[in-house]
């Protein structure tokens, strides 16, 4: 019976075993069974975890301190390009942020150079770097503001350090404030007297100058001048630095004389000879109108062979002005134009402008001597001939007479 329900239902028992292996599942597990399983298969991925594999987790996915590195090396890049960048534009920053000029006032001395022919932009350029201002902006800014600083002069100027730039721009606009020697030097004046109120004015002893007249090779004289300084010397007023020397003082007059003979077309060949006529006529002659007039006198005197007779050059070997005195005219001294014919051997005083233009073009005339009438005004008569001299010469005596003590 049972073999036949084997049969029946299921067929020949050995096909039934093949066909079961071929086409159904495995049977059915137990808990038990499905427990031992699933445990033995964490014990395989355990291992598998020991061995450097994953512990768990998906594939490819990073680990917690993997990721704990990256974020660390994004935030120190980040960081050091924060560094860069605040370095690099820190002083962009600042410079918005922070003003251009100083408060003021200022601290300490400093003396500043404003050269000849210098702009503003140069002028802002050197107060810059002396750390007068903080910046040639801000001194270009406040001379804009200032219609006056178009008017600043060269030369040398006491400021502070760290000023406000409209503060230095007021220093720069005044002339007063520059560090010079101002000097006013009259026509007429012997080069000793000179060295004196140059003195006065700078504060250089007398004796450096009377040094400096020797440096003939320095000085800027003309070849014609032989190295004698008088003459040269021309009457204006001027203005030295404050390091100027007794030198470079008076190789300025020379050079300013000397530009003023150029200028009235007198060669340096000539020089001597037209400084010496001035020379004359400047110790002479009171009133301009007068110079040419004397100049034409010394011409024609020295065309005649006659000698100028000039109570000028007397004075000049003695240093002393006014009437020479019988003994100063009995002077042998080659100065002394009352005893020796033809000119000086050099000029006998430092003549301007007027006289020297009389010297270079004396007026035409036949005068051979003048006398001046009035000590006052400065009145002098020109004659041609002895005798009308004479009436001239009397003239003369009666003002005296009539003003004692003047003459």
């Amino acid at each position: 019976m049972k073999d036949h329900l084997e049969t029946s239902i299921f067929g020949d028992h050995e096909e039934t075993v093949e066909h079961v292996e071929e086409t159904h599942a495995p049977p059915p597990l137990s808990r038990r069974e499905m427990r031992e399983q699933e445990l033995a298969a964490r014990k395989r991925s355990s291992r598998r975890g020991g061995k450097g594999g994953s512990s768990g987790a998906p594939k490819g996915r990073p680990s917690v301190f993997r990721r704990l590195v990256v974020i660390v090396l994004a935030l120190a890049v980040i960081g050091g390009g924060v560094a860069v960048a605040y370095k690099a534009l820190k002083p962009v920053v600042e410079g918005f942020l922070e003003s251009n000029d100083y408060p003021g006032p200022g601290t300490g001395q400093v003396r500043v150079t404003v050269d000849q022919g210098a702009g503003g932009s140069a002028i802002a350029k050197t107060l810059a770097e002396q750390d007068v201002v903080k910046s040639s902006k801000a001194f270009i800014e406040a001379a804009n503001n200032d219609p006056k600083s178009a008017g600043i002069q060269p030369g040398v100027y006491e400021m502070k350090k760290q000023m406000k730039a409209s503060d230095a721009l007021a220093i720069l606009v005044d002339p007063k404030n520059r560090l010079v020697t101002r000097v006013t030097i009259p026509e007429g004046l012997w080069a000793t007297e000179i060295y004196a109120k140059l003195s006065k004015s700078s504060g250089i002893p007398v004796a450096q100058y009377t040094e400096a007249a020797k440096k003939v090779d320095e000085l800027g004289l003309p070849p014609s001048a032989n190295g004698n300084l008088e003459g040269y010397l021309f009457p204006a007023s001027y203005e030295f630095g404050p390091t100027a020397t007794a030198l470079d003082q008076l190789k300025q007059m020379v050079a300013e004389s000397t530009k003023r003979l150029d200028a009235l077309g007198i060669t340096p060949d000539r020089m001597e000879r037209v400084v010496t006529v001035a020379s004359l006529v400047e110790g002479e002659a009171q009133l301009d109108s007068d110079r040419p007039k004397v100049a034409r006198v010394v011409e024609n005197r020295l065309a005649a062979k006659m000698s100028l007779g000039f109570d000028s050059t007397v004075n000049y070997i003695f240093k002393k002005r006014g009437v020479p005195t019988q003994e100063m005219l009995d002077s042998d001294n080659p100065y002394n134009t009352r005893r020796f014919t033809g000119l000086p051997p050099g000029p006998i005083s430092n003549p301007g402008e007027s006289a020297l233009e009389a010297a270079a073009s004396p007026v035409a005339g036949p005068w051979l001597y003048f006398v001046t009438v009035n000590l006052e005004t400065g009145e002098t008569k020109f004659a041609a001939t002895y005798e009308e001299h004479q009436r001239n010469v009397a003239q003369f005596q009666k003002w005296c007479t009539d003003n004692k003590g003047k003459c």
